[in-house]
């Protein structure tokens, strides 16, 4: 009897025992797993329960059913690309109430929406805001569609560009480099963060009218373009941090580091600089740091050749044309000391900023 007893109850240990698994990343080790969470010790990609990754699976598009705490559900993409759906991932706070902020989350070049959104909880229990976090997975949104926000398409960027081994550097071919440019508006990704904001504002009952917008590296690429090609979003505050590299306002140079072949005209820069774009930076994102890829090139490296000095350029040469164009100029550059290219730190500091600004 004693020994049925303690059968049954290794078998249940054995089958209650959590599973964690890799995040999928199209290599070997998406077929592992593993007894404890932590980092991947293949592709350095975070565990996650292989539970949650099922439970993913179920998911409906387009039902939005948010409760308290951490949480997910699927969307169909914009238009143009409505068979390409959004995992948006949120966390609503115990004290949520119907004037409680709205903060979407952006993430980096890594799609890791589930992380950036891991990262706000403490700040979003603690002064009440609800943390939405959209992942476009690359296999349908690619450079093009993600960093530069669907602004161009077929680009060759695979075969244009070269990784140096013993750095982060990846040098950009401009030569064998090109692309289709999308001026169609309506398919820009931009469009999609206004309609993320309406359906959760409608399912959670908010009565907020505009909702702040933070992102990383390649989040901060998108953003910034959010408020160059998208100036009457209902984004308040546009927080672009640590962005590998710029748009210019130039009508002299071509995308993706110029304005020339886009639809913009100055008279659409002068809402653009209307907008409450911040420009958030680590002080140690500079020639030193080696965190995330940085592209280079000989038209990129114009604004710099890190992601400090970039952002200054560009900051500077937007703030000179506002001037020489008589716009209203709203633009922050802010240098946050002692950090480099890690997105929870930044956003942390992303916390603080809009805790002393709110309006």
């Amino acid at each position: 009897m004693l020994v049925v007893i303690l059968i049954a109850i290794a078998t249940s240990c054995q089958f209650s025992e959590e599973v964690y698994v890799c995040k999928p990343c199209n290599l070997s080790c998406d077929t592992l797993t593993f007894t404890k969470g932590g980092l991947c010790p293949h592709c350095n990609m975070k565990l996650v329960l292989k539970s949650e990754l099922e439970n993913r699976k179920k998911l409906v598009l387009n039902k939005i059913d948010v409760h308290d705490g951490n949480g997910e559900f699927l969307i169909e993409g914009g238009e143009g690309a409505t068979e390409k759906p959004i995992t948006l991932f949120y966390h609503k706070p115990l004290n949520y109430q119907k004037d409680s902020k709205i903060l979407i989350v952006v993430p980096g070049a890594g799609r890791n929406a589930d992380d950036y959104r891991d990262s706000w909880v403490e700040a979003s229990e603690k002064y009440g805001i609800f943390i939405l976090s959209p992942m476009y997975k690359e296999e349908d949104y690619g450079f093009g569609a993600y960093h530069m926000g669907n602004l161009i398409y077929d680009l060759n960027l695979d075969s244009s560009i070269t990784y140096d081994e013993n750095s982060n550097k990846v040098f950009l071919n401009e030569e064998t480099f090109n692309f289709k440019i999308n001026a169609n508006k309506k398919e820009w990704i931009f469009h999609d963060f206004d309609r993320i904001f309406d359906l959760v504002a409608k399912a959670t009952g908010s009565t907020q009218t505009e909702y702040d917008i933070f992102g990383h590296s390649a989040g901060g690429q998108i953003l910034h373009r959010f408020a160059i090609f998208q100036p009457d979003s209902k984004a308040n505050k546009i927080i672009a941090s640590n962005s590998g590299s710029y748009t210019l306002l130039n009508f002299k140079s071509k995308l993706p580091f110029g304005i020339e072949n886009s639809v913009l005209t100055k008279e659409d820069l002068m809402n653009t600089f209307k907008k409450n774009l911040v420009l958030l930076i680590g002080e140690l994102d500079n020639e030193n740091e080696q965190g995330g890829l940085i592209l280079r090139s000989p038209s990129v490296d114009k604004q710099g050749t890190n992601r400090l000095a970039r952002s200054k350029y560009f900051f500077e040469e937007s703030k000179k044309m506002a001037e020489d164009m008589g716009a209203e100029f709203n633009w922050e550059l802010i240098t946050i000391p002692e950090i480099g290219h890690d997105y929870k730190k930044m956003g942390e500091a992303s916390v603080n900023y809009l805790n002393t600004n709110i309006e």
